[in-house]
């Protein structure tokens, strides 16, 4: 059996209900774990009722995660395999190409916001590509810049001396 990491919560929660457990009184718990009394209250019913079991399966605040760690995991390796892979015409990843991928994948859609949070996440950070067309040709630009570029630029005038 796989058993999951506890939050630091859940750790609190479970400190709180050893210690309701060997007799301590609210107060005191609340004092010693960093909550407000009445959690600890909350927490003693919860004890009451289900045991310490139930002080663990408190479910965490906020929404639950719309992918678990193997989805982003597959989105990583889905993004580490380039933009053309997944039908793209440029090897640059944007906002929305990695939306529509997530979406093509596990069918769910996300706004460019929360697409951004799960790059930085996913340890992805913004790039920003050279600006140069991809056929120059430096050779030709240096010997341009020698040759031609110093004939077009205006000689200084006579009579400005």
């Amino acid at each position: 059996m796989v058993q999951k990491r506890l939050s630091e919560a859940a750790k609190k929660r479970m400190r709180a209900g050893r210690m309701l457990q060997k007799g301590k009184g609210c107060a005191e718990v609340a004092l010693a774990v960093g909550v407000a009394r009445q959690t600890v209250y909350t927490w003693k019913a919860l004890l009451e009722e289900g045991g310490i079991d139930a002080l663990r399966a408190v479910p965490e605040p906020g929404r639950p995660a719309q992918l678990d760690q193997a989805q982003l995991a597959s989105v990583r390796a889905a993004l580490l395999q380039g933009p053309t892979e997944h039908g793209f015409g440029t090897e640059l990843w944007t906002i929305k190409r990695v939306g529509a991928v997530i979406e093509r994948m596990h069918g769910v859609r996300f706004s460019q916001a929360h697409v951004w949070r799960i790059l930085g996440a996913l340890g992805f950070s913004s790039q920003k590509p050279e600006k140069r067309a991809i056929e120059r040709d430096e050779d030709a630009v240096r010997s341009w810049k020698r040759s031609t570029w110093p004939a077009l630029k205006k000689k200084p005038s006579e009579k400005a001396g």
